[in-house]
C-alpha cells in the first residue's frame, strides 16, 4: 500500500494512527505530497486534490480518511467501528463530530493565511464558534467512552491534538475537565506519540 501524505495534515495523522493501532504501519509506503503545489499530480489519485489518498494492493485508490480508516480496520479484522447496533452509530457520529471540528479548524487556518484585505473575520469567528461547540460536545460525551479503542476516539484525539498544534492560544482544556483527563491519557498512546506533527508551516 502507498499513502500520499502531508506531514501536518490531521486527516493523514488519523490514518497513520489507525495504521499503527492495527499493526499495519510497516506495510504502508509513504509518498510525500504537497496538495498546494500547482504541479502536483495528486488529482490523478484523488480528483478532490486532497490528502490522504491510499493506493491499496488491489489497485484501488481510496480517499478520504473515514474510508481509508475503515478499510485498514477491515483488512485485519479490527473492530474500530462496531458492525451493528446503536454502538455503531455512536462511533460514526463521534467520528463525524471530530472530523467537523477539524474541518472548521482547517477552514479557520486557511482563512487566516489569506491576504489581510481579503480575509473575512466573520468567517474566522464562525469557525471558532463551530470548533468551541464541537469540543463542548466532546466534553459532554467523553465520560461515556469506554476502554475499547474506536475510530471515533482516534478522530477525537487527533482533532484535539490539532487544536494544540495550530490554535494553542484557544486553550480548549479550560472548563472541560473530563475531556482534558481523557486526552492526557489518550495522547500517551504510542501511536499518538509517534505521529505528533512537527513545526507548523
Amino acid at each position: 500500500m502507498k499513502l500520499r501524505y502531508s506531514p501536518t495534515s490531521p486527516y493523514v495523522r488519523k490514518v497513520v494512527v489507525t495504521a499503527i493501532e492495527t499493526g499495519q504501519d510497516s506495510v504502508i509506503e509513504r509518498i510525500p505530497t504537497n496538495p498546494w503545489d500547482p504541479e502536483t499530480n495528486l488529482p490523478e489519485d484523488n480528483p478532490l486534490g486532497k490528502v490522504p489518498a491510499l493506493l491499496v494492493d488491489e489497485g484501488l485508490i481510496l480517499f478520504d480518511s473515514p474510508v481509508i480508516c475503515e478499510y485498514l480496520a477491515a483488512r485485519v479484522g479490527a473492530e474500530l467501528v462496531p458492525r451493528e447496533g446503536l454502538g455503531r452509530w455512536r462511533v460514526l457520529r463521534l467520528q463525524a463530530l471530530a472530523d467537523g471540528i477539524l474541518d472548521a479548524a482547517v477552514q479557520r487556518l486557511l482563512e487566516g493565511r489569506r491576504p489581510e484585505n481579503l480575509r473575512s473575520l466573520d468567517w474566522i469567528e464562525r469557525q471558532k464558534r463551530t470548533m468551541a461547540r464541537g469540543v463542548d460536545s466532546l466534553e459532554a460525551a467523553a465520560g461515556d467512552w469506554g476502554d475499547e479503542l474506536t475510530l471515533g476516539q482516534i478522530t477525537a484525539g487527533v482533532a484535539l491534538g490539532y487544536l494544540d498544534f495550530r490554535f494553542s492560544g484557544d486553550d480548549w482544556r479550560k472548563g472541560r475537565p473530563v475531556l482534558t483527563n481523557w486526552y492526557e491519557a489518550f495522547a500517551r498512546r504510542p501511536a499518538m506519540q509517534q505521529t505528533v506533527p512537527a513545526d507548523p508551516g
